[in-house]
């Protein structure tokens, strides 16, 4: 009678930086597995035969795959399996929620701890960063092997008609993805993988969105967002930078000067404000612009890099997300002496990842919640000196699902605050919808796409990610990428 192998409910723990030394550097605040320590956890998965994980990743990976060939000490096998599937794995292995898709439905999480997907998924893009060959691109694994740059999802030539009038018989189709963050990227390495000819347009004079400008160098290092937008030109994607489509051009030229077809990633980047008096006090700042001057402007080395920031001693931050997670915890690390996270429900509807909340508290962030800003008030100078608050109960829940909060009769009381960061959401910015003729758009600023396609109702265009959502995961505008991806293929096949 054969055995049966007993289960190791316990997943193996990340290094990562003591509270008290973090809380005073940008350093990347998750060390990563070692080799011994990804074996040990991948050698946990049970390779069940249903594989929940895989249709609980929006991008499909295999992931029973990559970790057996962790299991099997074939890294060159897990990188392949991993970037088959996703192009951004060392991104997603460190932002991504996965405690909430693939790991969350993982055989393992019925009776104790899932398997530590997403520190795999890390692990294996590490490995492949630091591997003495490099890049998987230049071979390795079972007896070597290499990814091509051309067509490696869909084998079929193309058919005798698809070049332009008057091109070469076969040519490639040529198709413009505008923005360079986690939905653009995808887009544009999906496409190019299945042999287009790609050009992805930037606004900005980095690529990446929201990885540079909007994630903290602690949790997302540049380095890593560097590494794989290279990974993305590698397989002939053309980036253009400081390219600003609806200034220097709308996406009807694009389409008019020769482009076969348009994806619009251009995330959610407008920020929502409380419109409450006093906002507008020097000291207050859109969790956009606070993000984009600490990270992307890396003030928090001024004046190495000359873009100053207002070093405070009491912070508030007003939201429950990961953005505002982010930003108390910026804010702490450039000198405040108390930060706050002021947020209006209670600490079970906190939409943030668990995982940031616990490093928040860690380091210091005092949460104050059922609070609610009522307005800002300000010295002779214009600057914000405190902030006004009702206390909160919660009542029914909304449309949104949580509890809605009800302000306190008489409750009102005043935080003394030198800075304040409104970190509520964001919506998309209405340049392209404004300079596109025939986009529709929703009354929250988002452009109407179908779902599972991403094709908006505008001819020859596509859309995906917070553009059509609103903010959400870096790895929800992946997903969405890959599906408009494989739909502008089959149209572009068919012409």
């Amino acid at each position: 009678m054969t055995e049966k192998i007993k289960i190791n409910l316990n997943r193996v723990s990340m290094p990562k930086q003591e509270p008290e030394v973090r809380a005073h550097n940008f350093n990347e605040v998750a060390q990563g597995y070692t080799l011994e320590m990804a074996m040990e956890e991948a050698i946990r998965c049970i390779q069940c035969k249903k594989r929940p994980c895989v249709p609980g990743c929006p991008v499909d990976i295999d992931i029973p795959g990559f970790i057996q060939a962790i299991k099997d000490g074939d890294m060159p096998e897990a990188v392949r399996i991993m970037k088959d599937k996703n192009a951004l794995p060392g991104i997603c292995g460190r932002v991504c929620p996965q405690e909430t898709q693939c790991e969350e439905v993982c055989t393992l999480a019925k009776k104790g701890a899932p398997i530590a997907i997403g520190r795999l998924e890390r692990f294996v893009a590490d490995w492949e960063r630091k591997a003495p060959d490099s890049a998987v691109s230049r071979g390795g694994g079972r007896g070597g092997f290499s990814l091509p740059t051309g067509r490696i999802n869909s084998p079929l030539p193309f058919n005798k008609s698809a070049g332009k009038k008057g091109s070469p018989e076969g040519s490639p189709r040529r198709v413009a993805v505008v923005g360079s963050g986690p939905a653009g990227l995808t887009a544009a390495a999906e496409l190019a993988k299945m042999g287009h000819q790609v050009t992805l347009f930037e606004a900005l004079h980095v690529p990446g969105g929201v990885l540079v400008y909007g994630i903290p160098e602690f949790r997302l290092p540049k380095e890593i967002v560097r590494e794989e937008v290279e990974y993305v030109k590698s397989l002939g994607v053309d980036l253009r930078l400081n390219s600003v489509i609806g200034k220097i051009e709308t996406v009807d030229e694009l389409l008019a000067e020769g482009y076969d077809a348009v994806f619009l990633g251009t995330g959610a980047g407008l920020p929502m404000f409380l419109n409450c008096p006093g906002e507008n006090l020097n000291g207050i700042y859109s969790a956009n612009e606070f993000l984009t001057r600490t990270n992307l402007m890396k003030s928090y080395l001024f004046p190495e890099y000359d873009t100053p920031i207002k070093r405070s001693k009491r912070v508030a931050v007003i939201g429950g997300g990961n953005v505002a997670m982010d930003s108390a915890r910026c804010a702490l690390r450039l000198g405040a002496e108390e930060v706050y996270i002021v947020y209006r429900r209670s600490r079970k509807e906190l939409p943030a990842r668990l995982e940031e909340v616990e490093n928040a508290e860690e380091e210091g962030i005092v949460f104050k919640f059922l609070t609610n800003p009522k307005r800002f008030i300000g010295n002779d100078q214009g600057w914000v000196t405190g902030m006004e608050c009702y206390e909160m109960e919660l009542g029914e829940p909304d449309e949104s699902g949580r509890r809605r909060p009800i302000i306190k009769t008489g409750s009102e009381f005043i935080i003394d605050v030198d800075m304040v960061i409104v970190a509520l959401g964001t919506t998309p910015n209405p340049l392209i919808p404004s300079t596109t003729d025939g986009l529709e758009t929703t009354r929250r600023g988002t452009v109407v796409a179908d779902e599972e396609t991403g094709k908006t109702v505008k001819d020859r265009v596509w859309a995906g990610g917070d553009v059509v959502t609103g903010a959400a995961t870096v790895i929800s505008a992946m997903g969405a990428a890959k599906r408009a991806a494989a739909d502008i293929d089959a149209y572009l096949r068919g012409l």
